[in-house]
């Protein structure tokens, strides 16, 4: 039997001693502290954030690119917001304090780009929603497994097609001449003529709500695979349960379902609000840098100042997109404190 006798800083004029033994237990030595309670000491003093230092060492590669390619970049852009930055020119920035943004909130093209944006998320965000989740709860009741599988398979097709195809096939399936949707429309239901046929990316109302079911129909899949996850970790006798008492099918989905699949619903909204409000390839490719087009919204805005003017002012489309950022931080704050307050 060995055992040896460290000391250990006192702590509240009591001196602890830590003992390490064979065969000897803290409970027949209360004075003592063992070595591991020790150990458990010293690693909660060094642990910081509550992760220990060990942690930290795994941690470090991803947040050090974290750090570059996320934070560093949106510091930058600060900057330059309070600059005349161009990006080509060899004149050195100079500070022009919050000029930039006084033009930018000045602008009324600001404001009406930003409520097209707005609009479009309007009509985005609710698809986002109702039809992953009508489609999940189709899925999750097929009780063949092989035949379950091969749905959940086959939703996640459109979500892994390359974003440009997806945006060049649905404009050409939108070209009003050509397109098979207006030939459906003309040739087969012989609801309209080719003079008179609905032009759906040609500067109407109609531009965003198409961009809108273009953008429901490719993430559907995506979507639908959260509510599945959520469905599945459901117990399954808390419907029969209900269906048992006498529920309905709506009750059970209003009443047992849904609340359930709410953080589901609230990650869905907060994520993909962002991605509404910025979106930018797809108005590129359908609108171009028109700015009567219903697509020209704060994004294109911003790309437009900074590089196809010909004036290449970055620091005021900087500006533009701090501006559009802090609308949005506003509103994402907004929508979780509404999903927080009815948990």
């Amino acid at each position: 039997m060995g055992w040896y006798i460290c000391p250990i800083p006192p702590s509240s004029f009591r001196c602890f001693w830590s003992v390490q033994s064979i065969g000897f237990d803290s409970k027949v030595f209360p004075g003592f502290v063992t070595t591991n309670t020790a150990r458990s000491i010293g690693s909660a003093r060094s642990s910081f954030l509550g992760l220990d230092f060990n942690t930290w060492i795994f941690l470090l590669p991803a947040l050090l690119f974290f750090a570059w390619y996320q934070i560093f970049p949106i510091i930058r852009v600060v900057w330059i917001s309070f600059t005349d930055f161009k990006y080509l020119t060899n004149d050195p920035p100079n500070w022009v304090g919050f000029a930039n943004y006084i033009e930018a909130v000045s602008d009324p093209l600001m404001w009406k780009s930003l409520g097209r944006a707005a609009y479009f998320t309007v009509m985005f965000l609710p698809g986002t929603i109702i039809f992953p989740l009508l489609l999940a709860i189709l899925v999750d009741r097929v009780e063949n497994a092989r035949l379950a599988t091969f749905y959940r398979v086959i939703l996640l097709i459109p979500a892994v097609i390359p974003s440009t195809l997806v945006f060049v096939l649905w404009k050409w399936m939108y070209n009003y001449q050509i397109g098979p949707i207006n030939y459906f429309l003309v040739e087969i239901m012989e609801w309209f003529t080719y003079r008179n046929a609905p032009q759906w990316l040609g500067g109407t109302d109609l531009t965003l709500p198409s961009v809108a079911i273009m953008e429901i129909w490719w993430g559907l899949g995506y979507h639908s695979i959260f509510f599945l996850a959520g469905l599945a970790a459901i117990p399954k006798d808390l419907p029969e349960a209900a269906r048992v008492d006498g529920a309905s099918e709506w009750q059970v989905f209003w009443y047992v379902i849904r609340p359930r699949l709410q953080p589901i619903m609230m990650i869905l909204v907060v994520l993909r609000f962002g991605t509404s409000m910025a979106v930018i390839d797809e108005y590129l490719i359908f609108g171009g840098f028109n700015r009567a087009s219903p697509t020209y919204t704060w994004t294109v805005f911003m790309y437009d100042q900074a590089f196809k003017t010909g004036l290449w002012r970055q620091g005021f489309a900087a500006s533009i997109g701090m501006v559009g950022a802090v609308v949005m931080m506003f509103f994402v704050a907004y929508l979780v404190y509404i999903f927080r307050s009815k948990d």
